[in-house]
């Protein structure tokens, strides 16, 4: 089993296991391999230095080994607020700039309220007042856990 240390095109860090190198580069071909923060499919490895086991031998010195890591706490932070916009607002899909406008305009009760729209939708809702916020949803929180 290979532990590979993954990231996306936005620099969100994340492991990925696969049984070989082979794996891991035909699931790349394949699309297969995405961030679970945002679903990019634009994905490099990054250098990790592995631990070998050779046998017995002398301890070695002691040497100071620099590592840098990815902001997890970001990280877990920014998936809690995804997590809290998911449980505190309603899903009006494809809807979502129809039903923003009539909120705005007091045509609809007012509340919270997440879906799609497109960035000429986007666009135009701002261009109007109306704030909106893009929220890129990790696939793997818009569907039941198990």
């Amino acid at each position: 089993m290979k532990v590979l240390d993954l990231q996306c095109s936005h620099q969100h860090s994340f492991e990925g296991w696969f049984a070989s190198e082979h794996d891991f580069q035909d699931q790349l071909a394949r699309s297969l391999v995405e961030c679970p923060l945002c679903g990019d499919q634009t994905i490099t490895k990054k250098l990790s230095a592995p631990r070998l086991n050779l046998g017995a031998s002398e301890p070695q010195a002691r040497q100071e080994v620099v590592s840098v890591t990815p902001d997890t706490d970001l990280q877990a932070q920014w998936l809690k607020a995804v997590r809290h916009v998911l449980a505190n607002t309603e899903d009006v899909g494809q809807n979502f700039a129809a039903e923003a406008r009539r909120i705005h305009h007091g045509e609809s009760e007012e509340r919270g309220i997440r879906g799609q729209a497109t960035r000429e939708e986007t666009t135009a809702l701002l261009e109007e007042g109306i704030n909106v916020v893009p929220l890129p949803i990790p696939k793997a929180l818009k569907e039941p856990l198990q």
